[in-house]
């Protein structure tokens, strides 16, 4: 079923906390499997402007404010977050969320072009929030409508990310050895796996401590010397193995293979290794950027 438009343009306001369930509710109705429900507690980390696993780029921007859309029945139909980056006031849409309602959508953008007038870029959906377990990007499958609307104002898109998903216990895999564990350098609530090998690290797996029973492999890296022996694969296992251990009941992985085959980044061999453990797809993920001048040629089309 497709998107019912609205039957009036809602009236936008500032978010005040009386919005909160309203709120949280449409968030939760874009939830994609493998992502955490929304609580007070993830949206109150996500308006202060932080996010565990993205710190670094929350702490140039200011924190979030939040602007909702008030439908003619007096409900909140949609709501959106935008920031300005500190150092030169570069504009930020990180999150929106508008029950892919086409005129909430444009209605939210028009306002958070408004809101950052002035800017000379914005990016929207550039990096994950507290709302998500690492969700870097908006899910085109499961919100075309707001996909759409981004390129009606004018926004370039851009695929970065393939995003999947697989429950516990994923039997078959086998188990790397001589792992050393220890928490990760640069992330936060994190642990780093190592394959050793006389007294060297050949492969690497960090693993995101589970949200809501929801864990993330961000990465799993093998020296080109160690490849084609099987090493990434029991890897792999011995990760989700310390994924279990932590309480994870599912896994989340993102996979930035927008590179054609062949190229430096090609991740064909990772993809094939995911969906071989059982991992399924479930969206791609795009992020936004408006620049100065008229809208590009393509902004009306939908990109496949």
């Amino acid at each position: 079923m497709g998107p019912v438009p609205s039957p009036s343009y809602p009236t936008l306001r500032p978010y005040a906390p009386a919005d909160l369930p309203a709120v949280l509710a449409l968030i939760d109705e874009d939830r994609l499997p493998g992502q955490p429900r929304a609580t007070p507690e993830l949206f109150a980390e996500a308006t202060r402007g932080s996010a565990e696993a993205d710190e670094p780029w929350w702490g140039a921007y200011e924190a979030p404010v939040v602007h909702v859309a008030v439908g003619s029945g007096g409900g909140i139909v949609g709501a959106v977050a935008c920031a300005r980056r500190t150092k030169d006031g570069a504009g930020l849409i990180p999150w929106l969320h508008c029950q892919e309602d086409p005129v909430v959508a444009d209605a939210l953008l028009s306002h958070a072009a408004a809101a950052l007038a002035g800017a000379e870029q914005v990016d929207a959906f550039p990096f994950a929030t507290a709302l998500t377990q690492g969700l870097e990007g908006l899910p085109v499958g499961q919100r075309p409508v707001t996909h759409a609307a981004l390129e009606r104002a004018g926004y370039a898109g851009e695929r970065l990310w393939r995003y999947m998903r697989a429950e516990f216990p994923r039997p078959g895999l086998p188990r790397a050895e001589g792992v050393r564990v220890a928490p990760a350098r640069d992330r936060a609530s994190s642990q780093r796996l190592e394959v050793v090998r006389d007294g060297r690290a050949v492969a690497e797996a960090v693993i995101g401590h589970p949200v809501q029973g929801i864990g993330v492999l961000w990465w799993i890296e093998v020296d080109e010397e160690a490849r084609g022996r099987g090493t990434g694969r029991a890897l792999l296992g011995s990760a989700l193995d310390a994924l279990g251990e932590l309480g994870a009941t599912q896994v989340v992985l993102y996979v930035d293979d927008d590179e054609t085959p062949g190229g430096e980044r090609d991740r064909t061999a990772a993809n094939r290794l995911y969906e071989s453990a059982g991992f399924e797809e479930v969206d791609h993920l795009w992020s936004y950027t408006l620049s100065p001048g008229p809208p590009p040629l393509a902004a009306s089309r939908v990109r496949s």
